[in-house]
Formats: C-alpha cells, structure tokens, sequence
C-alpha cells in the first residue's frame, strides 16, 4: 500500500476476486455471509466509498479467492448491484453483473419451524416473488418471507 498526498494506493492482486459496487451498508454482510474472515489470504475491505453512480458504495479484494455458484447466489441475493471481477495474473479476465436467481436452493433456511426442510434432512428451495424488496416463499410450505436467513 502506498500513498501521495490525497489518495491511499492498493496494489492490484495477481489471482483472486473483487467485488464492486456493494451497497455501504451491506459490506460486512458480504464479508460474514461468504464467510471471507476465515481466508488465509488478503482480503481487502473498504467502505463508504465515493461513487458517482451509488453515492457511497464498498469495495472487497480477496486474494486466490474465486465464488462458487452458490456463493454468488449469496451475493446477488444480498448485494444485488454488485459486480464481480475475475482477476488471473493481475489481469482481468471476466466481469459480471449479478442479478437475484428465480430460484434459491439450499443455501436459505426457512423461516417456518413446522416446514418439512426443518424437520428432516431436505434442502430448501424458494421462488422470487419480488425482487424489490428482496420477497421470497417456500416452495414447501408457501410461506413467504423478506427477512433472508442463510443456513
């Protein structure tokens, strides 16, 4: 890390991911819910960043770090108007939009005690009703939700 006088400098990273355009406030979600505080490598994070396009967006470099599909469900579940980039020898070899699935598998836990996914062992399934605000429902029980608790 290097700095002039009105700017802080971060070095680019040879292999991982970054994620940009992260609602401010969503950041340390981002960082909980892919579960980034346990990776051996650097992960960068930075908040409350200017944005002509958001206003105040985050910002999360990680090192050798590459997202599964499941995990940029997550993502696009929680941060929907982030973009992911690819980076492989300092290079940048794919970015990408994300946008919320139709459908969201294993990776929500149901809200309802009595649904079949709470009582045995079957994965959760869920169809998006609406996606603003994020309005999912069990594809078991039809109970429908807002409040998103991933397993």
């Amino acid at each position: 890390m290097t700095t002039n006088n009105k700017e802080l400098i971060v070095k680019k990273i040879e292999n991982g991911t970054v994620i940009d355009h992260i609602p401010a406030d969503k950041v340390f979600d981002v960082v909980r819910i892919l579960g980034l505080i346990s990776l051996e490598d650097e992960v960068l994070i930075g908040t409350n960043l200017e944005s002509k396009k958001y206003g105040r967006k985050g910002i999360i470099k990680a090192t050798n770090k590459f997202f599964d599909c499941e995990e940029i469900d997550k993502l696009a579940i929680i941060a929907p108007t982030a973009t992911l980039i690819t980076i492989k020898n300092y290079e940048v070899v794919e970015k990408k939009s994300l946008s919320i699935p139709k459908e969201i598998h294993k990776i929500v836990k149901c809200i309802n005690p009595n649904c079949v996914t709470n009582v045995e062992e079957i994965d959760t399934q869920f169809n998006v009703v609406s996606e603003e605000p994020l309005t999912i429902q069990c594809h078991y029980c039809e109970k429908t939700m807002t409040n998103i608790n991933f397993k």
